[in-house]
C-alpha cells in the first residue's frame, strides 16, 4: 500500500513539473505586456541586448547649441531613443571647446552604454572617442573631423554637404545666369564647412562670371547679430547694383543677412542658403524676405537616424564607417503658396519626403517602440 501511494505522489510531481516546464519553454523573454497594455506583444527577433532587462543608457553630446537646429537634432535623438526604451541624457557646450571635452570624460566615468558626439572638430575629439571604444562603449559622431571614421566600431555621420551646397550655390548660377557679383557668408574649421568650401571653389572655377565682392564669417553665440553687422557694413560699402546674391553656408549666416538686407531696403540682393530651421521659415515666408531658396536636411531626422544607428551598434549589428542624409532644396515660392504658415512640423506638407526615412530602422526597432509605447 506505502509502495503504490508512493509512486502516486511520484508520478504527480513529475506531471507538475513536466507542466511547469511547458509553460516555461515557450521563451517568456519573447512574450511581454507592453507598455501600452496591449498583451502579449512579441519580442521576438528584438537582440537579446533590449530583451535582457538591463536599462540602456545613452548619452548625447554636441560641441554647438544655442540655435534651433542644434535644438531640433537633439529631440530627434532623444525621441528615437526613448521610443526604444533607452534612457537618453543630452548636452550641448554652446561652443564651448573645453566644456565640450570636459562632458565627454565624466561622462565616460558614468554608466552610458552608447554616444552620440556632434560637431567634435579638433584632435581632442579623436582622442576622447578613442577612449570611449577602449572602455567597451558604442559611438555614432555626426559632423565631426573625419579621422574619427578610421577608429575601430565608430561611425561618422554627415548631411551631405556637397549635395547642400551644390543646390543652393547651383541655384544662384542658375537664376542669374551665371553672372553675378556675391558676397559669400563661411567660417573655416568645422568639417562641414571645408567640404561646403570645396563645392563653392570648384563653381567659381567653373563659372568664371560668379565673382565674389565680400566675405565675412564667425562662429559663435551671436554668429547671426555679427553677421548682421558685417553686412551692413558691405552693404554701405556697396551701393545698389554691386551686389547681386549672398551665398550663406550656415543658417545663422542667412538669418543676419535677411535682417541686415531688411533694414537696409537693398531687397534686389537675394540669398542663397543652408540648413532650415523654423526661425528660418519664418523669416523666407516673410513678405519681400530676400531669403529665397536654403538646402536642408532635418535636424530632428539626423538625430533619429543617429540613434538607430547606435542602436544597431549596441545590438553588435553591422553598421558603416560613414553615412550621409540625402539634402533637399526648399524655396521661398514653394513656402509661399502654402495655405497655411510652415513650421518644421508640417514641411512635409510642402517639400515631398522630407523629416521620413527609412534608413537604418530595422523590424525589431519597430517592435521594440511597438512595446514601449505609451
Amino acid at each position: 500500500m506505502m509502495k503504490k501511494l508512493f509512486k502516486s505522489a511520484f508520478v504527480l510531481v513529475l506531471a507538475m513539473m513536466l507542466l511547469l516546464t511547458g509553460c516555461s519553454s515557450g521563451g517568456d523573454n519573447t512574450k511581454k505586456t507592453s507598455k501600452s497594455g496591449n498583451d502579449n506583444v512579441s519580442l521576438e527577433g528584438v537582440p537579446e541586448r533590449f530583451t535582457n532587462g538591463k536599462e540602456v543608457k545613452i548619452k548625447v553630446i554636441r560641441k554647438i547649441g544655442g540655435d534651433d537646429h542644434t535644438a531640433q537634432f537633439l529631440a530627434g535623438a532623444k525621441e528615437e531613443g526613448e521610443a526604444m526604451g533607452f534612457t537618453v541624457d543630452v548636452y550641448t557646450a554652446n561652443g564651448d571647446t573645453a566644456k565640450f571635452h570636459d562632458a565627454i570624460i565624466q561622462a565616460l566615468e558614468q554608466d552610458y552604454d552608447g554616444f552620440i558626439i556632434s560637431h567634435g572638430d579638433d584632435a581632442a575629439t579623436i582622442d576622447d572617442v578613442q577612449k570611449i571604444v577602449e572602455a567597451g562603449k558604442s559611438v555614432v559622431t555626426f559632423d565631426s573631423i573625419e579621422d574619427l571614421k578610421d577608429i575601430n566600431g565608430v561611425t561618422l555621420t554627415s548631411q551631405d554637404d556637397q549635395a547642400l551646397a551644390n543646390l543652393s550655390l547651383g541655384q544662384l548660377v542658375k537664376d542669374f545666369n551665371g553672372e553675378a557679383n556675391i558676397v559669400y557668408l563661411w567660417v573655416d574649421g568645422f568639417p562641414p564647412m571645408v567640404r561646403r568650401n570645396a563645392v563653392y571653389q570648384q563653381v567659381l572655377k567653373d563659372n568664371p562670371g560668379i565673382k565674389e565682392a565680400g566675405r565675412f564669417g564667425v562662429a559663435s553665440a551671436d554668429t547671426s547679430v555679427q553677421t548682421q553687422n558685417a553686412v551692413a557694413a558691405m552693404l554701405n560699402k556697396h551701393p545698389k547694383g554691386e551686389i547681386d546674391a549672398i551665398f550663406a553656408t550656415w543658417d545663422a549666416f542667412a538669418i543676419g543677412a535677411t535682417r541686415a538686407i531688411k533694414e537696409a531696403g537693398r531687397d534686389e540682393i537675394k540669398i542663397y542658403g543652408i540648413d532650415v530651421s523654423n526661425a528660418d521659415l519664418q523669416l523666407m515666408q516673410e513678405k519681400g524676405s530676400p531669403w529665397k531658396y536654403t538646402a536642408a536636411v532635418d535636424p530632428k531626422l539626423i538625430g533619429a537616424v543617429n540613434m538607430r544607428i547606435l542602436a544597431k551598434k549596441l545590438a553588435g549589428e553591422e553598421t558603416p564607417k560613414t553615412f550621409d542624409l540625402k539634402a533637399s532644396m526648399i524655396s521661398q515660392e514653394d513656402l509661399q503658396k502654402s495655405k497655411e504658415p510652415v513650421n518644421m512640423v508640417n514641411l512635409s506638407k510642402t517639400i515631398d519626403g522630407w523629416g521620413v526615412s527609412q534608413d537604418f530602422e530595422d523590424p525589431w526597432m519597430k517592435t521594440l517602440k511597438e512595446y514601449y509605447k505609451e
